[in-house]
């Protein structure tokens, strides 16, 4: 389910940029209260619940139409970018440039995407000219991709609280940018440009630390988290509303060929540098502990964690991927399967100090009694404490 912050986010959007086209009919001299109700209800288009609240997957055709495409259809993220961007020129002006040539000086999300992945990929034998063309010709023409694009925006939105905004999303993630360069280097790659996509994969990994490969299969509403040390092998699948933290390896177990690598449900949450190999099946809604190594099928909505991993627990909500509360899911859970270890070691410790105490009560009362007595304790019981003649 979604979170309330996942909530509050989706309402201020939507009542910001539908007061917003009021505000410019107003000024506009025409007032149309009936533009408010198309506002929301490209809303709905443009951000398709299931990437918030965890349904079906969305209809293709439940995505507006964009800028480019000549439709009077708004795009209610891109309009939140341009929003943010002229906010962030005027609280920073030695930024304005910058953020003219990134965000304001285009006309569409696509178009600004591409200038901004061709200016961080670029070097000086791929020029940032050429690199726009190719990025621009992929995402003006796919629909999957234009859809995707927004889908993984709003996930950092959503998901991420050091996300200050969608514009710094877009123009400062490297998650986002390595996520959305291998969009582009897998419709490539599927068009049979595979040299070019995997020249675009190699850049990927020198700029940002991050290796997929184009052949791999990625679904829709993705956070990379960080991005860092991501490694997604050719035969990967990976499903919609997916979280990946840094360091995530989703590999194979040697030189074999063909499908030799995981295949990850939607909704599924894998934690920092957890490493999965082999064609293995990861069920939706599971949950991967930090650290952990899988090297077996993963169930639906259970909880793994370990070298190798091991099944601790289980998931309630549907897609943890969302809530992103694999600290406390994996803390209670741990605790509560090895509740029973704790007790028979309290049990264990509180013997032994019973047995303990009686030992030292013994040896001090002969202490007591040998020297009311006179004798000293080495002569007195030398076969007990090791005395002798």
């Amino acid at each position: 389910m979604a979170t309330l912050r996942e909530k509050e986010t989706w309402s201020s959007l939507s009542e910001m940029l539908s007061t917003h086209a009021l505000l410019q009919e107003e000024e506009q001299g025409v007032t149309k209260i009936s533009q408010s109700k198309s506002m929301n209800y490209t809303l709905e288009k443009v951000f398709p619940l299931y990437a918030m609240v965890g349904l079906s997957e969305p209809d293709p055709n439940l995505v507006a139409s964009f800028p480019n495409s000549g439709s009077t259809v708004g795009d209610p993220i891109w309009d939140a970018v341009r929003e943010d961007a002229k906010l962030e020129a005027d609280k920073e002006p030695i930024l304005s440039s910058f953020l003219y040539a990134s965000v304001l000086s285009h006309d569409c999300l696509e178009r600004a995407l591409g200038f901004v992945l061709a200016n961080r990929l670029q070097n000086p034998t791929l020029l940032a000219t050429q690199l726009t063309d190719i990025f621009c010709d992929v995402l003006m023409h796919d629909r999957g991709i234009q859809r995707s694009i927004r889908m993984d925006l709003q996930a950092l939105k959503d998901r991420d609280p050091s996300c200050l905004s969608y514009c710094s999303a877009l123009l400062y993630l490297k998650g986002y940018h390595s996520l959305q360069t291998y969009r582009v280097a897998h419709t490539l790659w599927n068009q049979g440009r595979k040299v070019l996509a995997l020249a675009l994969q190699s850049r990927i990994s020198e700029v940002f630390g991050v290796d997929i490969h184009p052949a791999a299969k990625i679904g829709e509403g993705i956070l990379l988290d960080h991005g860092t040390g991501v490694v997604i092998g050719e035969t990967a699948v990976v499903g919609n509303r997916v979280s990946l933290m840094q360091g995530v390896t989703l590999g194979g177990t040697g030189n074999e060929i063909g499908n030799r690598h995981p295949k990850v449900g939607d909704g599924a949450l894998i934690g920092a540098s957890a490493t999965i190999l082999g064609n293995i099946k990861i069920g939706e809604g599971a949950m991967i502990a930090a650290g952990s190594l899988v090297l077996k099928d993963v169930s639906p909505r259970s909880m793994m964690a370990g070298i190798p991993a091991k099944v601790i627990g289980y998931v309630d909500e549907q897609d943890p991927s969302l809530t992103m509360k694999h600290v406390s899911a994996f803390l209670n859970s741990y605790v509560m399967s090895n509740i029973g270890f704790f007790v028979h070691f309290c049990l264990f410790a509180e013997t032994l100090l019973l047995e303990r105490a009686d030992a030292s009560k013994d040896f001090f009362e002969h202490i007591a009694i040998g020297r009311r007595e006179g004798r000293s304790i080495g002569t007195s019981c030398p076969e007990r404490f090791g005395g002798g003649p």
